[in-house]
């Protein structure tokens, strides 16, 4: 009897090339997967990490991947949402899956884009472009169990924007994006969670339970923000709370206003005295 042939290794595969390719994949479905399929990859040893590498995207191919729905507007004119109306819930819930779809494209990007950095910067913005995948799957798969699904509405494009602002300088990037657009939605999901309780459906209450996985998520997304913002500027001899000040003018942040969940701002690493800047400003 023949002796079974020993099954090749699968080969690896470059995590910050393959993170690229992810990024400009197009089809929401297909991106969660590549996403996925490349965190997997990391967990089972078959990536390399080549830090000083400079990739270029194809400039044929649009960076990021997004399918044609939805259309994007300006902030100010996306419409009102009130969960208290089956149609008012769904563009809710299509507002919160557009931010976390986009969110993974922020984590997607960090990791190709910036080359020289420690190999732990890498593999945490992965692990964060998985969790944001899993996030924007179960908002989509709320939102279809509702009769809707991802682009039946309009949203905007003030992520991606940010992004594309500090794309050169990945202090800024770490300072202004998790730091600041991201921490935002700390804020923003308590009283969120607030009106989709006063709701009451079983829609609407599904919801919040979905929210509270992204609640529990997002503090840890905004700390791996404020971990690498605050090695880069030890790293360069900065001091990092005025150096964000000069940071949030040059790149046009937008004006941070209370309530502040600050629980969960101090569970992300915020500081006291980042805080009561945040007060006063």
């Amino acid at each position: 009897m023949q002796a079974p042939t020993a099954l090749s290794p699968l080969p690896s595969v470059s995590l910050r090339g393959q993170a690229l390719e992810a990024l400009c994949t197009s089809d929401p479905a297909r991106k969660v997967a590549a996403t996925q399929a490349l965190f997997e990859a990391l967990r089972a040893g078959r990536t390399h990490l080549e830090t000083a590498e400079r990739l270029t995207p194809d400039p044929s191919t649009p960076l990021p991947g997004r399918p044609a729905q939805p259309v994007l507007i300006a902030p100010v004119d996306v419409p009102q949402r009130s969960p208290f109306t089956p149609e008012g819930l769904a563009m809710l819930l299509h507002a919160v899956a557009h931010i976390e779809f986009n969110a993974i494209d922020l984590a997607l990007d960090a990791v190709w884009r910036f080359p020289d950095m420690p190999a732990g910067f890498y593999t945490d913005w992965l692990n964060v472009a998985q969790e944001e995948a899993v996030h924007f799957g179960l908002l989509r798969t709320h939102l279809q169990s509702l009769g809707h699904d991802y682009g039946d509405f309009v949203a905007h494009n003030s992520l991606w924007e940010m992004c594309i602002r500090t794309q050169h300088d990945v202090t800024a990037r770490m300072a202004l994006v998790p730091r600041t657009m991201e921490a935002r939605g700390l804020d923003a999901t308590p009283p969120m969670q607030a009106r989709l309780r006063k709701v009451g459906t079983p829609a609407a209450l599904r919801a919040v339970e979905i929210l509270d996985v992204i609640l529990r998520d997002e503090i840890g997304h905004v700390a791996v923000g404020n971990r690498w913002y605050g090695w880069l500027c030890e790293q360069q001899g900065i001091e990092p709370l005025s150096h964000y000040r000069r940071l949030a003018r040059e790149h046009s942040a937008p004006r941070l206003k209370p309530p502040f969940n600050e629980p969960a701002r101090l569970a992300a690493g915020f500081t006291d005295a980042e805080l009561a800047a945040m007060h006063q400003a």
